[in-house]
Order: C-alpha cells, then sequence, then structure tokens
C-alpha cells in the first residue's frame, strides 16, 4: 500500500476528504484541480450534514407530483426542454428508480453513508482547526399550510423508519425556536440529530490545508483526458501529464466529460441550482438553516450572510446561468423571513451530478483495473464526502463491509 502513488482528480469535498484519507492509510497522494480546492460545486451549499438527506429526490412520492413539475413554472424544480429531450434515457431510468423497492434500497444506503460521514467529519473538522464553524442545531422543515404537512407523511414515516430524530413543531413554538420567521407556517419539523457550518468552502479548504500538512501533494491543472499506459494511469491536459498507479475520479459534474475520454459512459444528469447571500432587515438572523417546502428554497445562516439556495434546474453542465430560478426563490423567502439587501454582485451557479438512483459510484471501474471512481452525489456531497472516502480506502485496501460497499458499486451502470 505504501508504494502506491496515487492521483484524486477534483479538490472539492469528496476528492480532498478522499485524498486525506488515502494518505492516512499510507498511499502517496497528488491531489489535482484546475482551481484551488472548494471553488466549485463545493462552494455552493446549504452547509448542513444531515440524516434526512436520506430522502432522494426521486421517492416514491415523485409519480403524483409529475403533473405538476412537468409545468416547468415552479420554484422547487424547472428544466430546459431541449436538454430533457436529449436526456430522456435517463429521466426514464431516473423514474423507474422512484419505485419502493428501489427507494427502500436507496434509503438504507444513503442512511449508512451519513452516518459513516457524521463522525468522521466532526474528526476532521477538529483535526483540521474548523470545529467553531460546527452548529449542532439541526435544522428545519416549514410547512405553509396543514394540507402541505399532511402531504409529507411519506416523508417523516421515512425519518422514523430509519431512526432520524425529529420533532414536530406548531406555529408557537416555531416562533420561539427562530423569531425572525414570518408567522406564515403553522406547522414545521425540527431535524435533530443533524448538523450544519457556516462556510463549506471554508471547511473543505481547511481539510485541504489538513492534507497538505500531512504531506499531501497538491497540483494546479485542468484535467482533459485520461488514459492506461501500460500499468499506469495518466492525467493530459494544459500541455502537462500526471501518471500514478491508481487513479480516483472526484471530478463531481465534469466526470462525465473526462470519463468518455477513456471510453466510458456515465449516466449522470445535472441537478444545477443557485445562491445569493443577503443581509437581514435590522439584524434579523436564522440559528440554523431553514428548508421552506412550499417556497422551494433553504435558508441557511453563513458567515458571509444568509444564503438563499434553490431548487433544481436540469440543464447541461456549462450552460449559460438563468436568473429566473433565484428570482421566484427570492420573492417567495421575502414572504417568510424579512431579507435586506443582496451581497454577492451575481448568484453563483453550481452544478449537483445525479445517477439515475441517486446514489453515489464509489468503487473501481470495471474493466480499467487501476481507475477508481468516487462521484455522483447529487444534493448530498457534504454531508457524504467523508464516509465516502472511508469506503474508498477500505475498497483499495480490499478490506472493510462488503454488503455496505454493494450499494454504491460502479457496475451497476458501467
Amino acid at each position: 500500500m505504501a508504494a502506491k502513488q496515487v492521483i484524486v482528480l477534483g479538490a472539492g469535498i469528496v476528492g480532498v476528504c478522499c485524498a486525506l484519507e488515502l494518505l492516512r492509510r499510507g498511499m502517496s497522494v497528488t491531489l489535482v484541480d484546475r482551481q484551488e480546492p472548494g471553488r466549485e460545486t463545493s462552494l455552493g451549499n446549504a452547509g448542513v450534514i444531515a440524516r434526512s438527506s436520506l430522502m432522494p429526490f426521486n421517492h416514491p412520492g415523485l409519480w403524483a407530483q409529475l403533473p405538476r413539475l412537468l409545468k416547468n413554472d415552479s420554484v422547487q424544480f424547472r428544466y430546459r426542454l431541449r436538454y430533457l429531450a436529449r436526456n430522456l434515457g435517463w429521466a426514464a431510468r431516473f423514474l423507474l428508480n422512484a419505485r419502493p423497492a428501489v427507494f427502500q434500497e436507496t434509503a438504507a444506503a444513503l442512511d449508512g453513508l451519513i452516518r459513516l460521514s457524521a463522525p468522521e467529519h466532526l474528526r476532521l473538522l477538529g483535526e483540521a482547526g474548523a470545529l467553531p464553524r460546527l452548529r449542532d442545531t439541526g435544522w428545519v422543515f416549514l410547512y405553509r399550510s396543514q394540507q402541505a404537512w399532511e402531504g409529507a407523511e411519506a416523508a417523516r414515516r421515512a425519518y422514523a423508519q430509519f431512526d432520524v430524530p425529529t420533532q414536530a413543531l406548531n406555529a408557537a413554538e416555531l416562533a420561539a425556536m427562530e423569531p425572525a420567521l414570518a408567522p406564515i407556517f403553522p406547522r414545521a419539523l425540527w431535524i435533530q440529530g443533524s448538523y450544519s457550518v457556516d462556510d463549506p468552502h471554508e471547511v473543505t479548504a481547511a481539510y485541504a490545508r489538513l492534507y497538505r500538512e500531512r504531506g499531501g501533494a497538491y497540483t494546479r491543472l485542468n484535467a482533459r483526458a485520461i488514459g492506461r499506459d501500460g500499468q499506469r494511469w495518466t492525467v493530459r491536459g494544459d500541455g502537462a501529464a500526471l501518471s500514478a498507479d491508481r487513479l480516483v475520479v472526484a471530478l463531481g459534474p465534469w466526470s462525465k466529460s473526462l470519463l468518455a475520454t477513456a471510453g466510458i459512459g456515465l449516466p449522470m444528469a445535472f441537478e444545477r441550482g443557485y445562491h445569493m447571500h443577503y443581509s437581514g432587515l435590522n439584524g434579523a438572523s436564522l440559528s440554523r438553516p431553514v428548508y421552506d417546502t412550499g417556497g422551494g428554497y433553504v435558508l441557511s445562516p453563513m458567515a458571509r450572510g444568509l444564503r438563499l439556495t434553490t431548487g433544481v434546474e436540469l440543464d447541461a453542465c456549462e450552460a449559460p446561468a438563468r436568473g429566473v430560478q433565484l428570482e421566484l426563490a427570492e420573492a417567495r423567502a421575502r414572504e417568510a423571513f424579512p431579507l435586506d439587501r443582496r451581497l454577492d454582485a451575481s448568484a453563483w451557479l453550481g452544478r449537483r451530478p445525479t445517477l439515475p438512483d441517486s446514489r453515489p459510484m464509489i468503487g473501481e471501474a470495471p474493466r480499467h483495473p487501476g481507475l477508481w471512481l468516487a462521484l455522483g452525489h447529487q444534493h448530498i456531497g457534504f454531508s457524504t464526502a467523508p464516509g465516502t472516502a472511508r469506503i474508498l480506502g477500505e475498497l483499495m485496501a480490499g478490506e472493510g463491509d462488503a454488503a455496505r460497499h454493494a450499494a454504491f458499486r460502479p457496475g451497476r451502470f458501467l
């Protein structure tokens, strides 16, 4: 193991955690990205480490929601018709994986991955000196009507099935917990036993500094292609090349185009999303992230201000940004909270890489010895990155729980 050289492609939260784990296991690791760590998808998220993230978007209730979602006018979900038309195969597989039996398998797999990740996050936050960024106040799901609350019964049953600690709140209890919220939510669900951080990018950067302090190498390279040369894998780009015994692709949404250069077709779509920071009017604030289920946004207290993150926009990875979803989300958020001015010059746009069953791929690529994958984490890369790294390390070392690994095997699609 100690003699093995490994390149980890991608310095988002998943790649950085993988690099740290492999370094801890005695490998010689080089982390590679075109930017400094955490500057892409890991920059923009709600910052939650939450057990409730075991619920994928393609759950059994999606079928009933489909007629409304396909109108393409909601805050929660929008799509570009041309992109969807080009990816009907992916969309069909995504819907088929909303069947109850598949949902149960996916929820159990994601629950295990989140359970594995949370203590690893706590360990890394401590070792990286980033524990002050952590909150243990959970987060809250908000419901704008009793009917909406009742419509979420299936989700509450799933949380109970997997022992996710929650507490139902009435309007008065919610007001006592988050007094700055407008009194428009008759019901809420407090997701307990969960954490959040005040800057996901700074957490990723802190982990990357820890990696470098422990002797890990970092190289800036815009990877254009990968290929196997004898017993080694080579990464080429920007007139340079790097080679190693093993290559880990953890490039999130950019994994699809890169793996295509090695003849691998990845069934990945892109759930894009936006964020913007705001000040609170007259110092109004929140003590934890809140998810307005009817408004279709999450509002999180961050070091920079209140971060408003939007729902899903299905479109090509590099398609131009469209402002409509953020505008709609901001209008709904202003109904619920006294937002003041925007703090960013422009909205941030991120891409969430999603596979048809909403589970990441973790493991060696079939028929490509030495090529390892850690990708496809959709909305929950921040919650699941340390667990992904742990599983990857176990697989590379030929150890660990085979049953836990099976749900994420790349061979289910490749």
